[in-house]
């Protein structure tokens, strides 16, 4: 017996900024498993920034998509036959082959998550990957300390909404962040508790950085790269930190300038690091047992943006890449 099941393939290697055209929707018929393999039903994937990154055939961290291949990615699903006696039937399980409805893995490449205590989608989200980045970049990376000034890049996103969340539970002093709009400005301050937030399309971004952390900036949470780094750099303090998560706003811009004012890290003795969530993953119990303390009192508020259906993959792929979504941006697929 097989299973039709609709699958994302990339059809073409962008040049710039996607487009729908470099996609392409196949059907694929899949066997029952085999010993040890389980058929999963997938309910809701993920559409994340580095996936951007991979349809680049260039060496990086984790091996490029390839053409005319199926795309994957983080998704969560429920078991509908299972060849294994550690995954059950009707279990949820957590695993890397998203972009299609139906996935046929290995059961030890899945992980059962209890969808009782926290959606699925939640698993992708503030209790997955980007929580687990938001949490280990700040204080692993750039070591946060209490009473600090805290400055986010693409705050309103899945790890940036998260990050400043995180700043005010363990006591900084100042949290900053900058979006992309008016509305997730407000969304920053009014729901997730940010001190301030500025549309970084609205005038100066040095300027506004100046006016709200008069006095300088101890941590950095970049998202985005490009101008907004360079402006942060300039109201960086002694000794400050930088944790580069992400640097949106080049994925799709191969001629890009580069940052001007990196002699400020000798005046300064400013510490700047790159990191990947990969290197961090023996903290995952500990962030999970933080965090779902923290979303049991309330204390952290979870931010997603739907998009329903597997046709729509792209589009939901594509309106993250263009800002529009508010935290989180999830698929779902049923």
């Amino acid at each position: 017996m097989t299973t039709s099941s609709k699958v994302w393939q990339l059809a073409a290697r962008p040049a710039g900024f996607p487009t729908p055209e470099d996609f392409r929707l196949v059907t694929e018929e899949l066997p029952a498993p085999g010993p040890g393999q389980v058929l999963v039903r997938n309910e809701v994937m993920s559409v994340d920034p580095a996936m951007r990154g991979r349809m680049n055939d260039v060496p990086s961290y984790v091996a490029p998509f390839q053409l005319d291949a199926a795309l994957d990615g983080g998704a969560v699903g429920t078991v509908v036959a299972s060849e294994s006696p550690d995954v059950a039937v009707g279990d949820s399980v957590l695993h890397g082959l998203g972009w299609r409805e139906y996935a046929l893995l290995d059961a030890k490449h899945t992980r059962v998550v209890d969808t009782t205590i926290a959606p699925a989608s939640a698993y992708l989200g503030v209790l997955g990957m980007p929580g687990l980045t938001a949490y280990a970049g700040l204080l692993d990376v750039a070591r946060m300390r209490p009473d600090e000034t805290v400055f986010v890049s693409g705050a309103a996103g899945a790890v940036g909404t998260l990050v400043g969340q995180i700043a005010r539970l363990r006591g900084a002093r100042l949290v900053i962040g900058s979006a992309g709009s008016a509305e997730k400005v407000r969304y920053l301050v009014d729901e997730l508790g940010f001190d301030a937030a500025f549309n970084y399309k609205d005038g100066s971004i040095r300027t506004r950085l100046k006016q709200l952390t008069p006095d300088g900036i101890d941590v950095f949470f970049d998202n985005v790269g490009g101008e907004q780094l360079e402006a942060a750099l300039f109201r960086m303090n002694l000794h400050g930190r930088v944790a580069i998560c992400g640097a949106i706003s080049q994925y799709n811009n191969p001629d890009a300038t580069g940052i001007r004012n990196l002699t400020l890290l000798i005046s300064k003795r400013i510490t700047m690091q790159g990191f990947l969530v990969l290197d961090h993953w023996g903290r995952r119990q500990e962030f999970v047992d933080e965090m779902s303390g923290w979303l049991r009192e309330g204390k952290v508020k979870v931010a997603e943006t739907f998009v329903d259906g597997i046709d729509h993959a792209v589009d939901g792929f594509l309106g993250m890449l263009r800002g529009e979504n508010v935290g989180k941006m999830i698929v779902r697929l049923t």
